[in-house]
């Protein structure tokens, strides 16, 4: 077997003094280690925090698998049960599908191989209740979740995941503004990855989501948390595309599959105690943009345009770009409840919707013309298409040229945006938020 045909688990390093965990893996002649720096304090010896350790451990390596997507992905000498292999080979196939898509190659023959675990009882945890912890991207989603829990949760708090020595201004704006206590955590690709045209690594998107994820369990273990609450609404399970049958979804590691995965993996190494939910999973983008809109304090704090998050400090925007399909969405998501006024302020002068440069990307995203979904973290075409008729039947929206294009082609499919709408408004689907976090109006769906 040459080095390319195995992706290899070495090793986790936990060093209490520092409050860092390292992780280490081999694949391609290549070893890599990703560091994981937590806020001080904490009892790593703990058997809890052991095993939210190892959670990370297991997931942490999807960065370094990629760089050669081998066939075969070996666990060393960490035990683990048939569940968990199960679990991970959906994570590898169905995490890395638009990697997959992009790079002309099929893991769906992926295995995962190691010593069968022998079965033990979850780690012992008693967390204090009603103390959640917030994975916060600055985002309308995440925003109005931390809105919704803070009066009757006092003790939350923010969980940001950076570079060592670097943040990302976008979401410290919104951060502020929330008021609450932030817990960081410092995280360190290696640096090889950096390299991989030079290295002839794979490269392509991850689900990163899930890393945060994991390592947001381990905050919550170290600080007696009961839980972690997510930010991923209803249509985030929504397929990009389909390949031959096979669901292809950017945002595979923020919809209900990887949630319900990832939930039981953590019930069957902490127990019950500890919940990882997300807290908008019923809920449409338009339901949260309809919330967010209310939450006038962070209109012009939030930035959630791709440029904002670029990994090289000297090329990020400090401003809105008004051009790619991130700042696309959110203008047209959130058209139907704010003025355009107010959302012109919002992206300083530069409202996507106002350029007719930016037509095909709001035609790809409520499904007309030839143009595909695009692979972001977006809504679904039902979603797109209900906004855009929305926004456009407001008095304020009269003179928009795109608006008007695009809501004369989506009246000529007979779409009801009033009917969309209402649905969207309600609660959809399933979810996995324990009752003790439950919003009343999914409490009372369950009655």
């Amino acid at each position: 077997m040459t080095p390319s045909d195995h992706f290899r688990y070495d090793e986790v390093v936990v060093d209490p003094g520092r409050s860092t965990i390292s992780c280490h893996y081999t694949t391609g002649g290549h070893t890599f280690m990703e560091r994981f720096t937590f806020p001080m304090g904490g009892e790593w010896d703990a058997p809890a925090v052991r095993a939210a350790v190892r959670v990370l451990f297991l997931l942490a390596g999807v960065s370094y698998y990629k760089t050669t997507a081998a066939p075969l992905i070996d666990l060393g000498d960490h035990p683990t049960t048939r569940a968990e292999r199960a679990f991970l080979t959906n994570f590898y196939v169905y995490g890395l599908g638009e990697f997959a898509h992009r790079n002309g190659i099929d893991l769906r023959g992926t295995t995962v191989t190691g010593p069968d675990a022998t079965a033990a009882p979850p780690a012992p945890y008693e967390p204090d209740p009603g103390r959640p912890l917030i994975p916060f991207g600055g985002g309308i989603d995440s925003i109005v979740t931390v809105e919704s829990l803070r009066d009757d949760h006092p003790d939350a708090a923010l969980c940001i995941v950076h570079p060592p020595g670097d943040r990302f201004a976008a979401i410290e704006g919104a951060a502020d503004v929330t008021g609450l206590p932030v817990v960081r955590i410092e995280r360190e690709i290696d640096p090889l990855v950096r390299r991989s045209d030079a290295l002839g690594f794979l490269n392509g998107h991850v689900p990163v989501t899930a890393v945060i994820t994991a390592a947001a369990t381990v905050a919550a273990v170290l600080g007696g948390r009961d839980a972690v609450v997510l930010s991923n609404e209803w249509s985030a399970s929504v397929p990009t595309l389909v390949e031959d049958g096979h669901p292809v979804n950017h945002q595979w590691s923020k919809g209900e599959d990887f949630e319900r995965g990832y939930g039981e993996l953590v019930r069957a190494s902490l127990g019950p105690e500890l919940s990882v939910f997300s807290y908008l999973r019923t809920r449409s983008e338009l339901w949260v943009a309809q919330r967010f809109a209310r939450l006038a304090r962070y209109h012009c704090a939030f930035r959630s345009c791709n440029r904002a998050f670029h990994q090289d400090p000297a090329q990020r925007l400090d401003h809105w770009c008004g051009r790619c399909d991130k700042c696309c969405f959110i203008d047209l998501v959130l058209a139907p409840y704010m003025a355009r006024t107010d959302l012109d302020a919002v992206f300083g002068g530069a409202e996507p919707l106002e350029n007719p440069a930016n037509e095909a990307m709001f035609r790809a995203l409520v499904g007309l013309g030839s143009e595909p979904r695009p692979f972001e973290c977006v809504g679904d075409r039902d979603e797109c298409g209900a906004a855009a008729l929305l926004a456009a039947s407001r008095d304020d929206r009269a003179g928009s040229v795109v608006l008007r294009r695009l809501a004369g082609e989506l009246a000529g499919t007979g779409v009801d945006a009033e009917a969309v709408a209402a649905g969207l408004l309600e609660p959809r689907g399933t979810h996995h938020i324990p009752d003790r976090y439950a919003p009343a109006d999914l409490l009372a769906r369950a009655r």
